[in-house]
């Protein structure tokens, strides 16, 4: 099924949605304008006294009225850790399949270390049990990458699997530098 990218009046990512989602936005009129070429069309019913059918042109980026709220705050999970990180590990540079990857803190929570995106890494299951409770220092394993925190629209991207070309060229102009996960 297609998502659409959600946006704030702002132009900011907000978030995805489902094509039914979508469609009751376009019939409460809340879009405020839509990006991209068109998706397929949307049709309803038939109208009983004039016989017209009913259609929803969709476009697969819409802004919608409403307030706009704080900074967008990039949610942590393995998943778009592991996409961040290209399914490499950050010590051995190795792809492994997101079944043999691992989060790891590169200052341990046992040494004050947080669960925040700055402090976590894709990791090998072998890697991430030879650092054990040491920094990446301590047990001689370099970073290959410094651990960062997405901006809303990288995460945006991150987040979905399968994102439309007009919805990748909208997020990938706020990138914050090149990507090997983004070409």
């Amino acid at each position: 099924m297609s998502i659409v990218l959600k946006l704030d009046v702002t132009g900011q990512p907000r978030g995805w949605l489902t094509i039914n989602e979508a469609v009751l936005a376009y019939a409460r009129s809340d879009v405020l304008y839509g990006i991209g070429d068109p998706l397929p069309p949307i049709f309803g019913g038939i109208q009983r006294i004039s016989g017209a059918r009913s259609r929803i042109d969709l476009q697969p980026i819409i802004a919608l009225e409403g307030r706009v709220f704080g900074e967008f705050v990039p949610r942590l999970c393995n998943r778009t850790l592991f996409r961040r990180d290209d399914h490499r590990c950050i010590y051995c540079g190795k792809k492994f399949a997101k079944s043999n990857l691992t989060r790891d803190h590169v200052q341990p929570i046992s040494r004050g270390g947080k669960d925040r995106w700055e402090n976590v890494v894709a990791a090998c299951k072998r890697c991430n049990f030879h650092k054990g409770s040491q920094t990446p220092e301590e047990a001689n394993m370099p970073l290959l990458a410094i651990p960062f925190i997405p901006n809303s629209f990288e995460w945006h991207f991150l987040s979905e699997e399968r994102i439309l070309g007009d919805q990748m060229e909208y997020l990938s102009t706020q990138f914050k530098a090149e990507r090997d996960w983004a070409i």
